[in-house]
């Protein structure tokens, strides 16, 4: 990674969210940090304080005290970002946020873009870009699950994995290109039968990290999962029930719902988006088909889908009929049986036999049952201290990519190609893995990272 030169000038941003708070933090990051908010205090001065000390005082600006505040400094390079640090603690009204934002402003400093906190730490070499992108997936994690996962790689987990990877491909990379500054005398640096061995060593690492997506991006994002089955199957009353509230209208009247209702909790350390919608059916009403459209929309995005037959009024032959349309959608499937309290004691011992979850939505009959058996169809376990997933889908696609390559190498290999096509190759795969911790970057990929930070982060 390139170390750009000391930035010359001061970054000012609010490092806490908008809107009324008790108390709000305003950051600022640069050479003069420290001398701009001296400008504005009244109290100690900041210039002589030692690194790592809060000083009590107020800010002064247009001949008015603005806020008594609480001033921590940081002295570079033992910051976030490495540069000279000050974050005032002053109270959380937009008034003051803004005047004292206004006066630093006024003083010297500058606005900050979304991320260049951030950016800054990495161009400082606080940490490379994997780590930098954990810092967002953190301030976002919904659930433990996130908060673990994004954790992991900031700490350097995921990055420790791709720069062994690199390192090793780097000597054999090194060993080609030297016998290219030799091509006329026929000679081989690099043996053919190590850098095969190399090249399956590598593959077997990568395969485990692309196939982790799967389960990082469900902790990462959280699992759409959609309600369906026939109008007045219980769709909305097991929303209702799973959220805990009255989130969707419940009816006799088949045809209630008509459009998508979505709502979002937490089950096993995991975020599911639940999304009742409309009864699958044949219906003449032009708004109630569009519902239906939306339905199978939804369907084919989801990454589970509940679908909810009706033991009260479904004979076992639709049951069956149901079970074969739902089988051609190759998405993960629950099936659950509602209404098991006007239902033939049969039908649900054989229902049983077949996989179904068998609930009652009305009497909240089966539903831990039901949220026990959507964690195990998913398979996702808990993220552990030390766990190393991919939930970045720009990682994700740069392994893809050095794993093509890779296999691109293997195949010269068994057919004997000439150093200068092997290396070509390799140089592709030390491309797309340093590109993901920032060995190698471009502007470009930069300012689409960054971009979308906080505006204080």
């Amino acid at each position: 990674m390139a170390q750009l030169h000391p930035f010359e000038d001061t970054i000012v941003a609010l490092a806490t969210p908008q809107g009324v708070s008790a108390i709000a933090v305003i950051r600022l990051s640069g050479p003069e940090a420290i001398a701009i908010t001296q400008k504005l205090f009244t109290g100690k001065d900041l210039r002589t304080v030692p690194t790592h000390t809060a000083h009590f005082g107020a800010l002064t600006g247009g001949g008015t005290t603005l806020d008594e505040v609480l001033v921590t400094v940081f002295r570079a390079p033992r910051s976030f970002t490495r540069e000279d640090c000050v974050e005032i603690g002053c109270h959380g009204s937009p008034l003051i946020i803004k005047s004292i934002i206004r006066e630093l402003l006024a003083n010297g400093a500058r606005l900050a873009k979304a991320g260049e906190f951030t950016q800054r730490a990495f161009l400082h070499g606080r940490f490379d870009l994997a780590q930098a992108e954990a810092v967002a997936d953190l301030i976002h994690a919904e659930t433990d699950n996130a908060r673990q996962a994004a954790l992991n790689q900031m700490r350097g987990g995921f990055s420790s994995e791709i720069k062994a990877l690199r390192a090793e491909l780097i000597h054999f990379a090194s060993l080609v290109e030297l016998e290219l500054d030799f091509g006329e005398e026929d000679v081989e640096f690099a043996r053919r039968d190590d850098l095969r061995a190399l090249i399956d060593r590598l593959q077997q690492h990568l395969t485990p990290l692309i196939e982790s997506f799967d389960q990082g991006n469900v902790i990462k994002n959280g699992i759409p999962t959609v309600i369906a089955g026939k109008p007045n199957a219980g769709k909305s009353t097991l929303l209702n029930v799973l959220l805990n509230e009255e989130r969707a209208i419940v009816s006799d009247i088949p045809g209630t719902t008509r459009d998508v209702i979505e709502d979002e909790i937490i089950l096993g350390g995991l975020a599911f988006r639940f999304m009742d919608t409309a009864g699958l059916r044949e219906t003449t009403d032009a708004i109630e088909s569009i519902g239906v459209q939306r339905t199978r929309e939804q369907m084919s995005r989801a990454s589970l889908i509940l679908y909810i037959f009706d033991l009260a009024t479904t004979d076992p032959a639709e049951i069956t009929k149901q079970e074969a349309e739902i089988e051609q959608t190759g998405k993960t499937v629950l099936k659950v049986g509602n209404k098991t309290d006007c239902a033939p004691p049969a039908l649900l011992r054989e229902l049983q036999n077949r996989g179904f979850v068998l609930i009652s939505a009305a009497r909240r009959e089966g539903i831990e049952e039901l949220k026990a058996r959507i964690l195990e169809a998913l398979h996702v376990d808990r993220v552990k201290p030390g766990d190393v997933l991919v939930t970045n889908l720009r990682h994700y696609e740069n392994l893809r990519q050095t794993q093509a390559a890779l296999q691109r190498v293997a195949d010269g290999l068994d057919h004997r190609v000439t150093g200068d096509f092997l290396a070509m190759d390799i140089r592709q795969a030390l491309h797309f893995l340093g590109e993901i911790t920032g060995e190698i970057t471009t502007e470009d990929l930069l300012t689409n990272i960054f971009s979308k930070f906080c505006i204080g982060k």
